[in-house]
């Protein structure tokens, strides 16, 4: 028998620990003991074993084999596995086994029974199964940041790569795809057994299987053979969208590999097309895996949805340089390998679609959403201080992929495109295979740029926030002489953001671009042939500077009036955003904004900046305009949004004005033309609809209460045939129920940590229960679900704590509701200061509308 001793957590046994000469075993995994490893252990091997029962709800038995090297043995040796207690069966060193002691997700193995040099530990243990992801047909591992340790005994930190060798036996009828590739499969009395090859060194977080009743799609390009799994059961959407997708995986890898002028550098290319993946895609080495609904497109996919489709999956497979061949040191780098797949990606989709603005479109993708982060009380750094892994899915968010790729540009640009692609592969060939950090990055690309990278990253990399800049005109003899450029910083920390911007000056039919430097509080640009009168100044023109450029009265006035005089798709949308955020500081009404939107948008040429103002609509409409305002407005925009899927050209466009029409029908001719066409008694000429259309309107006739909405509900189920999508829209069912007791009882079940086993189902569920509908009758639930974030962040079950506060805080816009927050953070004055921020990025745009927001930037 095992001599473990497995305890609770009790100071007695923490002083016991400590007093044999243990690291730091609180829990997660800090950056104490983070060094202690790095600085005492090399050279890991893992060799695993999972046996996985058919039975969802049986434990799955596993055993690994650790070779390792110790440079000394002073202290004992800490493991993670935070696996429920009685998990660990037994623990051997060479071939003998060995007490332990199994405490706040640690195995802790006495100094005395290992030694320097070499040493192999075995460990028989019953998986945990909190990142297994159990469905009935299938499972899939998600290690993600330090979740390795959930599921086996691990060094569960970035910087300790390790190879894998994997064994796994499963039902008969499943098959499995790893990170290496398969080397022996044999089936005997209804079991499967795979064996795997070995992988190159890698992190915890990036080792990963999937095994389960999958189909398998593999074709070759360029001598490289890929393989698609998937549980996709409509054979013609797999026929629809399969050559696509592999073509774009194979440009990718090509483009990639010209780049960093490094070969693909792992042994296989295989990925998963997983049902209700928690994130658009994970770049598990040799086996990425995809959130099935964005590689799987139906007819009517609009122009975003195929882009999007791309820079997935050129993010993905970026990531297999920047990240997975080279990985960031510790997760406070995290947004390095974020960065470069984005930055990457962006690059890598412009060729596949030659007829797209990709400079309008880089803009679009990035801008709006870190300046949703940066102008609110929570913004954060790029790179951010982390002391226990614990606390690493808070890290994620705007800042990290769409902020960062923004400044990443700004720095390309300031040393040169090829200085910083030489740099990058000094980065690659020097650090492959192991770790690095963003000071070593900086430290290779000062040394080709005659600019100080260093005082610059101080401030775009390590400060939160935005520069607040005005452009002033200066006039002598009536014309236009020179731009006076103003900077500040919204927080009062005297920060200097040195950036050149672009500026559009309109004057009658005329209009001329001014580029000018910002470096400092004040700058001025002489002008040549300068405008004798003047309509607007617009900065930013460019794309790519960064920041919040505000607008003056005369300025704002002129673009409201004549916004589609402006020539180029760039400068009508970074007009646009201007005068956004001109409204949201409270200088444009909203209901202004949104006639603005139903005036211009049915002659907008361009699709990308069409789609754009399309998904504009549904946060003015149901959180900025009273109650008076959008029942009166409603007609008039249902209108012009219904004769955008009558006559617009093509299916994308379409689609785009009819997803937005489902999202806000509100009058009685809307709402019952959404039940026609449910039931199937009118058509959309040039539109067809798919199995996620009828789901979305079955849900929003549900939402406006219906008379027959509970039938439709259950119809709808019936229709769905794939079990997995069927699964879900059952799970999301009751949070749609007219009865508020129902929809509370929907609530009251995610206190369990049980029934938030599914991330999107549960998101999906908490969105449709503060619906802006439903928001009333959901409002008392918002302290209870704030009090759940702390515990969410130590569960993982919600990984972004950010996404479950926008789907509880998004409908809502009472003052009662942005009181209740502000409620919860003054009670809490030492809440955890990074969560903190969280609630204050989700509730940034609750506290405007009901007027309790402070303006930073």
């Amino acid at each position: 028998m095992p001599r473990a001793r497995t305890r609770n957590v009790l100071p007695l046994v923490l002083v016991a620990i400590a007093c044999r000469g243990a690291p730091d075993t609180s829990p997660g995994v800090s950056w104490e003991l983070a060094e202690h490893r790095t600085s005492t252990i090399s050279n890991v091997h893992y060799a695993l074993s999972f046996d996985i029962p058919r039975a969802q709800d049986e434990r799955i038995r596993g055993t690994v084999t650790i070779r390792l090297t110790l440079e000394n043995a002073a202290k004992a040796l800490v493991l993670d596995f935070t696996a429920p207690a009685g998990s660990v069966r037994d623990v051997s060193v060479a071939n003998a086994s060995v007490a332990y002691e199994h405490v706040n997700g640690h195995l802790v193995i006495p100094a005395s029974a290992v030694s320097p040099g070499e040493n192999v530990l075995e460990i028989d243990f019953l998986a945990g199964d909190g990142a297994l992801n159990r469905n009935p047909e299938f499972l899939y591992t998600l290690f993600v940041p330090d979740r390795a340790s959930s599921a086996f005994p691990a060094f569960d930190q970035p910087n300790i790569k390790a190879t894998y060798r994997l064994t796994l036996i499963l039902p008969a009828m499943w098959t499995a795809v790893t990170n290496g590739s398969t080397i022996s499969e044999t089936v005997d009395d209804g079991q499967r057994t795979m064996q795997f090859a070995e992988t190159r060194p890698i992190s915890t977080y990036l080792f990963a299987f999937a095994a389960g009743d999958f189909q398998i799609e593999a074709a070759e390009r360029a001598g490289r053979t890929m393989r698609m799994f998937h549980r996709e059961t409509d054979s013609v959407r797999v026929r629809r969208n399969r050559e696509a997708i592999f073509d774009l995986h194979a440009t990718a890898l090509t483009w990639l590999e010209d780049y960093t002028g490094i070969p693909y550098p792992f042994e296989k290319f295989d990925f998963v097309a997983v049902p209700s993946f928690q994130y658009g895609g994970m770049e598990h080495v040799g086996a990425i895996l995809y959130r099935a609904s964005s590689m799987f497109h139906d007819e009517a996919a609009t122009q975003n949805q195929k882009l999007g489709r791309a820079s997935l999956i050129a993010h993905e497979t970026a990531h297999m340089w920047f990240g997975d061949l080279v990985t960031m040191e510790w997760f406070n780098d995290v947004w390095m390998k974020e960065v470069f797949a984005n930055f990457m990606a962006a690059k890598i989709v412009n060729p596949s679609f030659p007829e797209i603005d990709h400079d309008l479109r880089f803009y679009l993708a990035h801008h709006a959403s870190a300046y949703g982060v940066d102008r609110t009380e929570g913004a954060n750094p790029i790179r951010q201080e982390l002391e226990n892994q614990l606390e690493a899915g808070s890290l994620y968010g705007a800042i990290i992929y769409q902020k960062a790729p923004i400044v990443m540009r700004h720095l390309e640009r300031m040393i040169g495109d090829e200085p910083f692609r030489d740099g990058l592969r000094e980065y690659l060939v020097t650090h492959q295979f192991g770790n690095a950090t963003w000071p070593d990055l900086i430290a290779i690309l000062d040394a080709r740029s005659d600019r100080d990278l260093r005082a610059w990253s101080r401030t775009w990399v390590e400060a939160p926030g935005r520069p607040t800049i005005v452009v002033e005109p200066v006039t002598a003899d009536g014309r236009l002489r020179a731009l006076t450029v103003r900077q500040t910083d919204p927080r009062n920390r005297s920060l200097s953001w040195r950036q050149e911007t672009d500026v559009l000056v309109r004057a009658g039919s005329s209009t001329q671009v001014i580029t000018v430097s910002i470096d400092g509080p004040e700058q001025s640009t002489s002008v040549s042939d300068g405008a004798s009168t003047m309509d607007f100044v617009l900065p930013g023109v460019d794309g790519v500077s960064y920041g919040r450029f505000v607008l003056d009265e005369a300025s704002r006035d002129a673009l409201l009036a004549d916004f589609a005089a402006i020539a180029l798709p760039m400068h009508r949308a970074v007009a646009w955003a201007a005068l956004w955020e001109s409204t949201l500081a409270g200088d444009i009404e909203p209901d202004v904004l949104l006639n603005l939107v139903i005036r211009i948008l049915p002659d907008e040429p361009n699709e990308l900046l069409a789609q754009r103002l399309l998904g504009s609509i549904s946060g003015m409409f149901w959180r900025y305009l009273t109650d008076d305002q959008r029942y009166a407005g409603a007609p008039e925009l249902e209108t012009m949004l219904w004769h955008g899927v009558e006559n617009a050209e093509g299916v994308s466009r379409k689609a785009s004005f009819f997803n937005a029409y489902v999202d806000i029908a509100t009058t009685p001719v809307a709402i019952e033309r959404l039940r026609r066409l449910w039931h199937d008694e009118a058509d959309l000429p040039g539109l067809p609809l798919a199995e996620g259309n009828f789901t979305r309107i079955a849900q929003e006739l549900a939402l406006r209460e219906v008379a027959e909405w509970e039938s439709i509900l259950a119809t709808q189920l019936e229709r769905i045939t794939n079990p997995d999508r069927r699964a879900r829209f059952a799970f999301v069912m009751p949070a749609l129920a007219a009865d508020s007791a129902i929809r509370d009882s929907v609530f009251l079940s995610f206190k369990n940590e049980r029934n938030r086993t599914h991330e999107p189902w549960v998101l999906s569920a908490m969105s449709r229960l503060n619906h802006p509908l439903r928001a009333a009758s959901a409002e008392h639930n918002i302290y209870a679900g704030l009090e759940l974030v702390e515990e969410l962040q130590a569960t993982g079950d919600i990984f972004f704590p950010l996404r479950w506060l926008n789907a509880m805080l998004g409908g809502h816009r009472s003052r009662a509701a942005a009181a209740t927050v502000r409620r919860f953070l003054d009670e809490r004055p030492r809440y955890p200061a990074r969560l903190r921020g969280k609630i204050l990025q989700a509730a940034d745009g609750l506290f405007r509308v009901a007027g309790l927001a402070t303006q930073n930037g």
